[in-house]
């Protein structure tokens, strides 16, 4: 059997369960809930804190640089991952399938952000370490680590909007490039191997240097994969 065959074998097995095991969905609610619950609880833990006005607004500069290039570098990760396999494998090959329908359901902007902070398992645990030794990071730190959490979360609204809402404020916030412009994120799905940042991009020319070292690309990969997939589009739900 060829290693594409194989690869397509195993991305149908992963989705089958992913589709037929409630287990998985249930498991992005429960991250959902300690990703989005983490956040509220950090903010309610350092509103007693005070940090002066210039002190927030380069800890917010620093988190929103840090979000968009670490998430884009987990997208990056993601899009080239192949390892259907194993406990996190329909996670992967559901991932894989934004490429192939890239249009989400329409869902309120709240929903959306809770929804999709599911699919961030690595912030989890890191949520709960911050909160644990809050008490032992500086008070900019905490507030960075705070931004960076719910920058995370919004960077997927700011890619829902590329993809599903349209609306004059939104097309204003896309032109000045405060959130993800959907022509610089259209070269990712048009392109191959560049622009996986998905806050607003700032960070892509750092992140293409090291997707162009690090990886071939996903148009003759991953991408390949599901080709012979029949389930359904899962952000289609």
């Amino acid at each position: 059997m060829k290693e594409l065959e194989i690869k397509q074998k195993n991305f149908n097995k992963a989705m089958e369960l992913y589709e037929n095991k409630n287990f998985y969905l249930r498991f992005s609610k429960v991250i959902s809930f300690i990703n989005v619950g983490g956040q509220i609880l950090l903010l309610l833990l350092l509103i007693p804190r005070t940090m002066t006005f210039t002190n927030h607004i380069l800890s917010f500069l620093l988190a929103f640089f840090l979000a968009d290039f670490w998430n884009g570098l987990v997208h990056m990760y993601m899009d080239n991952n192949d390892k259907y396999e194993g406990f996190f494998g329909p996670f992967i090959a559901s991932f894989h399938l934004h490429h192939r329908t890239p249009k989400y359901k329409e869902k309120p902007v709240p929903l959306v952000y809770f929804d999709e902070s599911g699919s961030k398992i690595w912030m989890a645990p890191v949520e709960i370490l911050v909160i644990v030794f809050l008490f032992k990071l500086s008070i900019f730190t905490a507030f960075t680590f705070l931004y960076f959490f719910m920058l995370s979360s919004f960077a997927e609204l700011s890619h829902y909007f590329c993809h599903t809402v349209d609306g004059k404020l939104i097309i204003f916030m896309q032109k000045i490039r405060l959130i993800l412009n959907k022509k610089h994120h259209a070269i990712h799905h048009i392109n191959d191997n560049v622009n996986y940042a998905f806050l607003n991009g700032i960070s892509d020319p750092l992140i293409n240097v090291i997707a162009k070292i690090f990886y071939k690309g996903y148009k003759n990969g991953t991408d390949k994969h599901y080709e012979d997939y029949q389930g359904n589009d899962t952000k289609n739900r």
